[in-house]
């Protein structure tokens, strides 16, 4: 879907820092007015435990947000996974204020000082390859749908907060055995590995930059990556090279969609889907349809698409 006019020149940079940020609220104004001066968009979250966030920008305006950013008490030595779009992935700018940076729910946790043992993209494979590791995707059941690490236990959450239940029914599995948990960027698996360490675990590692830099860095030949990567602007998914993938949008449930669920019957390009054909009404899918009609006439005339598409 082209949400701008084409260009060949768009970065993208997925961010994070656990932090200490006294007084982050102060940071809101001025950062969303550095972002929106340079025609930078995306969305940033500031919080007491730091920032993260993911935007999208020139090279040199994204080049001078990271500077900028890393400028600021606290945030110095940012980690930036860096990616290319064909178009503006994203539709405005946002600096958001939150009590957590990545919602778990979780009080007192500290990733900043307790989180696992990193592990770089070039040694990952190695552990995971561990008959004694468990390998677990922190990430929710509709990222996991399109791709994930061989062997990885999914733990079919629908939302990061359901990820510490989903630990202490599983406790038996972890004990005596490396616990190797991966995400996107990093941060919900640094999150992770700081909460399952303070359950008294201690051989916890997680993957340093996330699939996004497994994916930069380790070549496809070698990958134990199956899939694509989802991902939380309009490109959708990202394969090996960071190169933008295949899947797609559902229009009507927002689930990520592969080129085989594009086939089914039950796919209709803005109304429907094979997740979730079954739970909407046909009342539902008459007003999506006539959304789809609306977007699909401003694109013929040349507007752009609805920014609800």
């Amino acid at each position: 879907m082209t949400i701008s006019a084409r260009t060949n020149s768009v970065r993208v940079a997925a961010l994070y820092k656990f932090a200490r940020l006294d007084g982050f609220e102060a940071l809101r104004a001025p950062l969303a007015a550095f972002c929106c001066g340079r025609g930078i968009k995306g969305t940033l979250l500031l919080a007491h435990e730091g920032i993260n966030g993911t935007v999208a920008g020139s090279e040199a305006d994204i080049a001078a947000l990271v500077d900028h950013l890393n400028s600021i008490e606290g945030l110095a030595g940012l980690e930036v996974k860096y990616s290319a779009a064909a178009d503006m992935p994203f539709h405005r700018m946002k600096v958001r204020l939150k009590r957590e940076i990545v919602t778990m729910g979780v009080e007192d946790l500290d990733p900043a000082t307790s989180a696992g043992t990193y592990v770089a993209p070039a040694d990952w494979n190695a552990l995971i390859s561990d008959e004694n590791t468990i390998v677990i995707d922190t990430r929710n059941a509709y990222e996991v749908s399109i791709g994930t690490f061989r062997g990885a236990v999914d733990p079919a959450t629908a939302s990061f907060r359901e990820f510490p239940a989903w630990v202490e029914r599983h406790r038996d599995q972890l004990e005596g055995r490396k616990v190797a948990m991966f995400c996107t960027g990093g941060i919900r698996c640094e999150k992770a590995t700081a909460y399952v360490k303070s359950l008294g675990f201690e051989d916890v590692f997680h993957l340093k930059g996330g699939i996004l830099k497994y994916l930069e860095q380790v070549p496809a030949e070698e990958s134990l990556w199956q899939g694509e990567c989802f991902v939380f602007d309009e490109r959708v998914s990202v394969s090996h090279g960071l190169a933008e993938g295949e899947a797609e949008l559902c229009r009507a449930c927002r689930h990520p969609l592969t080129v085989e669920d594009r086939l089914s019957p039950r796919y209709a390009a803005g109304v429907s889907c094979p997740h979730c054909h079954e739970v909407r009404s046909d009342e539902d899918r008459a007003r999506y349809a006539e959304r789809q009609r609306q977007v699909e006439l401003a694109t013929a005339r040349g507007k752009g698409p609805h920014i609800g598409s």
